[in-house]
């Protein structure tokens, strides 16, 4: 090769780094981010692609419409963010009360570190897009139902262990789903992770009578059994 030659090669621009994955993530990442804050249909594509810094044939190689863009989000990020936040510490807690503490008290102090509430994701998509499309509300519904499914597994696990004995499963699982939801929702409106404490103390409240009642009856039980011996004996002599 020429020095000639040579030193036009060496001038020219080096090749574009083909990364299709690192575009794709950075894509989901600004349109998660967006969803978020400003809502899916406050967010145009054109807006996206912006912030991304990526072309319309980029960004439509990977996700034909804004549907498919906003379904990829709920499936791979939202779905991600409540088995990071929910589902992975539940299944490692000691018991099910203790995963639900942490997660609650986790979440109340995180929010009060960073001094503002976003919201749910989870909640925040479900929300606005529910009503909108089938597809949306599937999906939304699919994560909701792994989560509830999650603890419910969790009371099973307790009650195999000899806890929660007089829990309903289920009926828990979306109690506690529930007052999770609506407590973001109201911390979001008031900008204070307040709610999320005080719905905490009103679980373990209800879980304290619960256990009391659960052992009073138990008592009244071993009582009532041991009257009945105690007649049998004396009625037979």
């Amino acid at each position: 090769m020429s020095a000639e030659i040579a030193g036009r090669l060496k001038g020219r621009p080096s090749k574009r780094t083909n990364d299709p994955e690192g575009l794709r993530n950075k894509v989901l990442d600004v349109a998660e981010a967006s969803f978020q804050s400003r809502g899916y249909h406050a967010s145009s594509l054109g807006d996206l692609m912006a912030a991304a810094g990526v072309s319309g044939g980029a960004l439509h190689h990977h996700f034909p419409t804004k549907k498919a863009l906003a379904l990829t989000v709920i499936e791979e990020r939202v779905a991600a963010a409540v088995e990071a936040t929910w589902i992975a510490p539940v299944k490692a807690a000691a018991s099910v009360r203790e995963g639900v503490r942490a997660v609650f008290e986790a979440v109340a102090a995180e929010l009060e570190q960073q001094g503002f509430v976003r919201g749910c994701p989870l909640n925040n998509l479900a929300h606005e897009l529910s009503l909108a499309d089938p597809e949306f509300r599937t999906a939304l519904a699919g994560i909701f139902s792994e989560w509830r499914q999650a603890i419910a597994d969790k009371i099973r696990a307790d009650q195999q262990a000899g806890r929660e004995q007089g829990t309903d499963a289920q009926r828990f699982a979306a109690l506690v789903v529930a007052t999770y939801s609506g407590a973001m929702s109201m911390a979001k409106t008031a900008q204070d992770a307040g709610p999320l404490r005080d719905c905490l103390a009103a679980l373990e409240w209800d879980a304290s009578q619960a256990e009391s009642s659960q052992g009073e009856s138990s008592q009244g039980e071993t009582g009532a059994r041991r009257r009945r011996r105690v007649l049998r004996r004396y009625g037979n002599s």
